[in-house]
């Protein structure tokens, strides 16, 4: 048995899955997130410890008797955060997330420096680079009284065993590692305000880091000792979750935000149509991915709007309408957008509306606008197949799910646990700590449980809307410049 743990934007989840790479068990606890001020998205490192807590106790109370046999831990957690920590581990101001976009004026300045192409995409707001020349200009006693960053899945990590490291996949996505060579770039560090700053040490994905302390083994009934992988950023994770680790293999991941993934043989930077190329979890490897804001968390809070239960009852009442592109426009950058457009002023909107529209029109127009997004990140990395695997919670609704597949005129191969991908691929890690087999001999996580192909007519019924969709955001980024959003 391997222990998966995904530290995500709303959550935790914790997974005990099986040599065949089988769910036996899992449990999640959500996670709070603060919002102090506009532009400002933030958690609090000491909440991820809690929230892990109250998952393992919840696991142990229902499934207790898996864990004597669980032979390694794995991490992953969401990505580009800055993580401050003084000389005793303790956070000095909480953790600025991917959505925090306090530092674009820092990372417009920072992208005329010419360090693009070695550190694998354009500085945006989100980075975490960025983020440290914000904070050594605007929060300065935070940064003297800190000794050290790190990632989010890295304090959990340094819980379970007392050591400090991360992965180059997290470190890819800071906007401080220079991807051909390896190493944190040194020129960007000191760019960033960094220079008196302890980086984590750099560990290979499915290598161990340290082994669970005595305490918390005896707490779970875990057998103590046990090693603890690296582990990676959680979209990288799910990649290794899914198999997706060869040159050819792509996927889309829908959580709270969404991307387009595609995994590299070689580093082959696309910059300037404002792609990610960062290393993989696996060595040797890198990804391209074209990384969108506004995932399924659009449709969560579409359906606060419109006044739904839940969003499970929003995808209800959109799946009984017939398929196809619905009546209205929409755009889904509640958190502004970085691929296409690296813009954290753009915003949400509608377009269309009459006295006669159905809030499940407004529901559907947002749904489709999650699809052409993603048609947009697909068009942005090259080069993808026509089947594309696809993770994460949003992917468990059938409409999301088809209307994407109708949109890209691409199939989707969705499997059994897909939403808990980040987590499996931490358990994969894990297997390859205990066993040291390679990543990419790992084989393939599940079966496929279902294809879902685009249907012809809907998708050439979309084509003209997709192009209208394209038109909608310039029209009106002048008027959310000039809001100030």
């Amino acid at each position: 048995m391997y222990l998966g743990v995904d530290l995500g934007t709303s959550s935790i989840k914790v997974i005990v899955a099986d040599a065949a790479d089988r769910v036996l068990a899992s449990a999640r606890c959500p996670v709070a997130t603060a919002r102090p001020a506009p532009g400002r998205v933030e958690q609090a490192p000491g909440e991820w410890i809690a929230a892990f807590e109250t998952a393992m106790d919840a696991l142990a109370a229902s499934d207790g008797a898996l864990l004597p046999q669980v032979g390694a831990i794995g991490v992953a957690g969401h990505m580009h955060a800055l993580v401050l920590l003084d000389a005793l581990g303790a956070p000095v101001r909480p953790a600025s997330l991917w959505n925090d976009f306090r530092a674009h004026d820092e990372a417009r300045e920072l992208a005329g420096l010419g360090y693009d192409d070695r550190l694998g995409v354009r500085p945006m707001a989100g980075f975490t680079g960025p983020k440290l020349l914000w904070t050594a200009r605007h929060d300065p006693d935070a940064l003297s009284a800190a000794e050290r960053f790190v990632f989010p899945k890295d304090v959990l990590r340094h819980y379970l065993t007392g050591a400090w490291a991360t992965d180059p996949s997290d470190a890819a996505g800071s906007w401080l590692y220079d991807q051909a060579s390896g190493c944190w770039d040194a020129a960007t560090l000191s760019a960033c305000g960094a220079d008196g700053l302890t980086c984590p040490p750099l560990l290979p994905s499915g290598d161990v880091a340290g082994h669970l302390r005595e305490p918390l083994a005896r707490r779970w009934g875990l057998p103590p000792g046990l090693p603890v992988a690296t582990g990676a950023g959680d979209v990288a994770a799910g990649a290794v979750g899914l198999g997706v680790v060869r040159e050819g293999d792509a996927m889309i991941s829908l959580g709270t935000s969404a991307q387009v993934f595609a995994a590299r043989a070689a580093y082959r930077p696309n910059t300037g149509r404002l792609v990610h190329s960062f290393a993989h979890a696996v060595g040797g490897t890198w990804f391209d991915m074209a990384a969108l804001l506004n995932g399924s968390g659009a449709l969560d809070t579409t359906a606060d709007w419109l006044g739904y239960a839940d969003v499970a009852a929003l995808l209800a009442e959109v799946e009984a309408q017939p398929d196809g592109p619905g009546a209205l426009l929409a755009l889904p950058y509640l958190s502004g957008e970085r691929t296409p457009h690296d813009d954290m002023s753009a915003r949400a909107a509608f377009v269309g509306m009459s006295g006669g529209t159905e809030r499940w029109e407004l529901a559907r127009a947002m749904i489709d606008a999650l699809a052409f997004s993603l048609a947009d990140g697909r068009d942005a990395i090259g080069a993808a197949p026509d089947e594309m695997l696809v993770i994460g919670g949003g992917s468990r609704s059938d409409v999301v799910c088809r209307t994407i597949a109708d949109v890209l005129g691409a199939t989707l191969v969705r499997g059994e646990g897909g939403e808990v991908g980040p987590a499996l691929g931490a358990a994969r890690l894990a297997r390859a700590a205990a066993t040291g087999a390679a990543l990419d001999d790992l084989g393939p996580p599940w079966e496929t449980a279902e294809r879902i192909a685009p249907d012809p007519a809907r998708h050439a019924a979309y084509a003209p809307r997709l192009a209208q969709f394209r038109a909608l955001y310039p029209a009106l980024s002048p008027t959310f410049q000039s809001l100030g959003a």
